[in-house]
């Protein structure tokens, strides 16, 4: 029977709910927000089929030779109004498109009608918009696990795309390779508690005076680098605000409402399990320039032959240049690298009840003062050197000098 000892060792994959022939096992939030199984003794069978289901339990799926460095891409997408809807160079659209156009089915993250983030299933163009766009909640796989293995079974292509403890879990869960099976995973940098979201969701709706009707996490208003977050809501009023700025997009970057298994990450890796591996391309201004207009460029990263031939038959929908896959792992350390547990976590969920959203984050994740005032210089120097016109050389010179 499963068990959970240590938080840190579950991922709330939801597999163990998928297998279990019994149906006792149920996903439950706890006081944070974040889904762990709980099981049914009275109706459990000890078939193990959970313990053998867990990408925890089992050890995490390793990642092929990891002295086989894989091939890696920064590219974009050639069509620019679904590139500015994208969270980056919109190379999800044409990955799916590709699947639905041969009669598969896509599975994603999407937001439900009261924005939580779910998953679920797309058949038809129609539906891909729903999924497009990053959704920075813990999303619900529900029995998504359960769906994809009926859709293989009927012989339909499949892709399957979600954070890599995702990819894993429904990989233990189908305990097969499928030949009609892709999936894509993305570089994590951890999952915010859906309780979190909630309470931030609420906050927005009371000072606007209504619910929302659409949610961005990745407006592209001030340009790629300086995304924003966006809500748009029934009375025709609209927040947005960059996400530096954004009280939500603070707590999540600065690690204080991840769930515990993210700061000690099995599935921290170059190789990976999944076919594909998306990614925001930060830092390609520092290694292939000639891709960066600030509209958005991805970071591919291809793990099997049939990612390979999925790419090769959207290649002329692209503009793309190999890359060195550390290059881009540099700039970009979720990759490899679990994020570290915020030192006032714990006192954050516990005041979660107890004092307003906007006044507990901004509390607690404010940055210190020496750090606000760095932060100035750097903005000051910045606009001095651009009104000079020597921006770009600055740039230039600190690149050669190995500095950012």
């Amino acid at each position: 029977m499963i068990t959970i000892a240590n938080k840190e060792n579950c991922t709330g994959c939801y597999a163990c709910a998928n297998i279990c022939p019994k149906g006792c096992i149920s996903m439950e939030s706890d006081q944070e927000g974040f889904w762990y199984p709980e099981v049914d003794y009275s109706q459990c069978i000890e078939c193990g089929r959970c313990i053998k289901v867990c990408p925890i339990i089992q050890i995490p799926l390793q990642g092929r030779n990891e002295r086989n460095e894989p091939l890696a891409y920064g590219c974009y997408n050639k069509n620019e109004s679904v590139r500015l809807e994208s969270s980056s160079g919109g190379l999800f659209t044409l990955i799916a498109e590709e699947v639905i156009g041969v009669g598969g089915v896509v599975f994603g993250a999407r937001f439900d009608d009261k924005f939580n983030v779910i998953h679920d299933h797309a058949e038809s163009l129609d539906d891909l918009d729903l999924f497009r766009g990053s959704k920075y909640v813990q999303s619900s796989i529900g029995t998504s696990y359960e769906k994809a293995r009926e859709f293989l079974r009927e012989g339909r292509l499949v892709l399957f795309t979600g954070t890599p403890c995702q990819i894993g879990g429904l990989k233990y869960y189908l305990g097969r390779d499928y030949d009609n099976l892709l999936c894509q995973d993305i570089v994590c940098h951890g999952v915010p508690s859906p309780r979190v979201w909630q309470k931030y969701v609420a906050y927005r709706e009371e000072r606007a005076g209504a619910p929302a009707r659409r949610i961005s996490f990745r407006r592209k208003k001030e340009g790629w680098k300086k995304y924003s977050v966006s809500f748009f809501f029934e009375n025709n009023t609209e927040y947005v605000q960059i996400h530096s700025k954004d009280l939500y997009m603070q707590a999540f970057l600065k690690d204080i409402c991840l769930r515990p298994s993210c700061h000690a990450c099995h599935f921290k890796t170059i190789n990976r399990h999944s076919d594909l591996t998306l990614a925001d391309f930060w830092g390609i201004q520092n290694i292939a320039p000639e891709l960066d207009d600030d509209k958005g460029t991805s970071f591919v990263i291809v793990h099997s032959e049939k990612g390979h031939k999925l790419l090769e038959r959207i290649k002329d929908e692209v503009v793309a240049q190999e890359v060195d896959v550390w290059d881009g792992a540099k700039y970009n350390s979720a990759m490899v690298k679990s994020v570290a547990k915020h030192p006032k976590r714990e006192e954050f969920f516990a005041a979660l009840d107890h004092e307003d959203i906007d006044s507990l984050i901004t509390r607690l994740c404010r940055d210190k003062l020496t750090v606000r005032i760095r932060r100035k210089l750097i903005s000051g120097t910045r606009f001095v050197l651009e009104k000079l016109g020597l921006l770009e050389f600055a740039k230039t010179v600190l690149r050669r000098s190995g500095s950012t």
